[in-house]
């Protein structure tokens, strides 16, 4: 979300007539649990044909089926000692500066080494009138995307996090390095799944999500530029899918990218950083602002852009 925790599969002839929940459990056998599945689509994070059904509906050859994987009481996730580049940490919530290449959640493939697997240990470290806290998240960042990522300690400041992300109360700016020049402008546009290719996402004739992409030239030299970029909404591949719509795609982005500019300057990951996020601190009602360091891949090529113009 390069989509570590949704997953589109076809139902095919030996599947139809079986219930859901049997065939999910059939085709995701490391998670070896229909209880899993089940209490998914309990929770509508399964759709079948674009729509949320129940456990025991039968699909047929040929239905697309959508599973978001989430965590649920079901899924045992292992607490890993993973280092964590913490910005800050209260008793509420936890600020880290995300490397690229670490997956937020698990999900299949990818059931460890993740973002929540750190944080499991992480809070199981903290003094003992705190060990009962479980790490809760409430936005997302891709595998391939690094900076700042927000977790909440507790149910009360998980809730009122996800309520303010989805109202669109956090500021959220990114860097990143693009073919061409885009300039400064904004791009609004609605992102949607792509018809014939499900795994990615695309713009919209019709239907879709409202999209909005505010974005300026830092930087350039005609051929590579430094684009820092306002999410307005907060859609899936957004930035990634925006800029490619504008014909200057993120360098190094194997799905929306240009492959033969990714080998041409040896990018082997989308150059994309969550540079800054502000918000209302969801207890204290602090106002809170974070910026991560720019890793090093990324840094390289801005020094180039800066030096050159």
């Amino acid at each position: 979300m390069n989509t570590p925790e949704t997953e589109t599969i076809i139902i095919t002839e030996d599947e139809a007539g079986q219930r859901l929940d049997k065939i999910l459990a059939n085709r995701f056998k490391e998670v070896r649990s229909r209880t899993y599945f089940q209490s998914l689509i309990r929770d509508h994070n399964v759709l079948l044909n674009g729509s949320p059904i129940k456990k025991q509906v039968k699909p047929q050859v040929g239905d697309e089926v959508e599973i978001l994987f989430v965590l649920t009481p079901e899924i045992d996730v292992t607490p890993e000692p993973i280092p964590l580049d913490v910005l800050y940490e209260d008793e509420d919530i936890l600020v880290v500066n995300k490397p690229s290449g670490m997956v937020v959640h698990p999900a299949p493939g990818n059931w460890s080494g993740t973002f929540v697997n750190a944080l499991l240990y992480h809070c199981k470290q903290l003094p003992s009138d705190s060990q009962h806290l479980r790490p809760g998240i409430v936005h997302r960042l891709d595998k391939e995307t690094s900076g700042v990522l927000v977790s909440a300690k507790t149910s009360q400041a998980q809730q009122r996090l996800v309520e303010m992300f989805a109202s669109r109360e956090v500021y959220k700016e990114y860097l990143a390095i693009c073919l061409g020049d885009p300039g400064e402008g904004e791009i609004n546009l609605p992102i949607g799944r792509h018809p014939k290719q499900r795994q990615r996402m695309t713009v919209l004739d019709s239907g879709g999500r409202n999209a909005r992409t505010i974005f300026r030239t830092l930087a350039s030299d005609g051929t590579l530029s430094l684009v820092d970029i306002i999410l307005a909404t907060g859609r899936t591949h957004q930035i990634r899918v925006h800029m490619q719509h504008h014909g200057t795609p993120v360098l190094g982005d194997s799905t929306y990218g240009n492959i033969q500019a990714n080998k041409k300057f040896k990018v082997t990951r989308q150059l994309l950083h969550a540079r800054k996020i502000r918000f209302t601190h969801p207890i204290t009602k602090r106002e809170m602002e974070f910026v991560a360091e720019i890793p090093s891949d990324m840094a390289t090529f801005i020094q180039r852009l800066e030096f050159m113009s």
